[in-house]
């Protein structure tokens, strides 16, 4: 099994005032996945991020922080034009795929899961299990939850691809994100930034400064905390730009591409 987690950078327009697909770079990722299905058998499952859908909702209502009960009638509005808007960019995701002959199957987060102080402490992935049995490619998405502690949060496509690997013990965890990998400043914006071809410790993330704009669910430094927990329990991964060409499609015939690999010390 695999686990491919799809950035919501590479998917939209992130820095977009209105919420906009990058159908370019979209089509060009199913392809890409389908080649590698087509080529080798494998179960796979798909988390992707929310990118210019979920990320201006969620900041502009305070999803996940604390609020007084008189403000619950418009949290509620938040929570809900949230969900409504990731919930059209997983259709967007799920209508390139299926057109390129990928059998996805949508089951989002907020159907199933809650959270407790805006970690998921509940959410049964036996669904997961039946859809990949009868050769579907379960696909979930970034999303808000019910909260025990805050009513409500944002359940980011990074701590889903814990969630899921802790629970399913995958092959193989792969992200695809806008950049080769992690470096200790952001590569967009600094030419002396330097690349990192693996992570071991929570001790390596003193030498970040900020590899990129930190959005609702923590930037690059929060995919590398939920990494870095799965690879404590022996599950590694590896961090990729899904905009290179052929990036997806090799790391998931496990050719070589270049990338941050996050593991166990050695």
């Amino acid at each position: 099994m695999i686990i491919l987690k799809i950035g919501g950078s590479s998917l939209t327009i992130k820095d977009s005032k209105k919420s906009e697909v990058n159908t370019t770079g979209l089509l060009r990722i199913a392809r890409e996945i389908k080649s590698s299905l087509d080529n080798s058998c494998k179960d796979l499952i798909i988390v992707h991020g929310a990118g210019s859908f979920g990320h201006p909702p969620a900041k502009r209502y305070k999803i996940g922080e604390k609020f007084d009960t008189c403000e619950y009638p418009q949290k509620r509005i938040g929570f809900c034009e949230t969900q409504n808007s990731v919930k059209k960019l997983n259709m967007h995701v799920c209508d390139e795929f299926i057109k390129e002959g990928l059998p996805v199957v949508a089951i989002p987060a907020s159907s199933f899961m809650t959270a407790t102080n805006k970690r998921i402490t509940d959410g049964k992935l036996e669904m997961f299990n039946k859809y990949l049995n009868k050769g579907f490619i379960p696909i979930i998405y970034g999303d808000v939850v019910l909260d025990n502690d805050l009513e409500i949060c944002v359940i980011s496509g990074d701590q889903l691809v814990q969630y899921l690997a802790l629970n399913l013990n995958p092959n193989k965890v792969i992200l695809a994100t806008d950049v080769d990998g992690v470096y200790n400043k952001n590569p967009k914006t600094h030419d002396d930034a330097m690349f990192f071809e693996k992570f071991t410790s929570l001790k390596d993330l003193d030498t970040l400064e900020g590899t990129t704009n930190v959005d609702v669910t923590g930037g690059m430094i929060g995919k590398i905390k939920e990494l870095l927990y799965l690879a404590d329990l022996g599950i590694e991964s590896k961090i990729i730009n899904a905009e290179v060409e052929d990036n997806i499609f090799k790391a998931l015939e496990d050719m070589e591409v270049k990338g941050t690999v996050i593991s166990r010390g050695n």
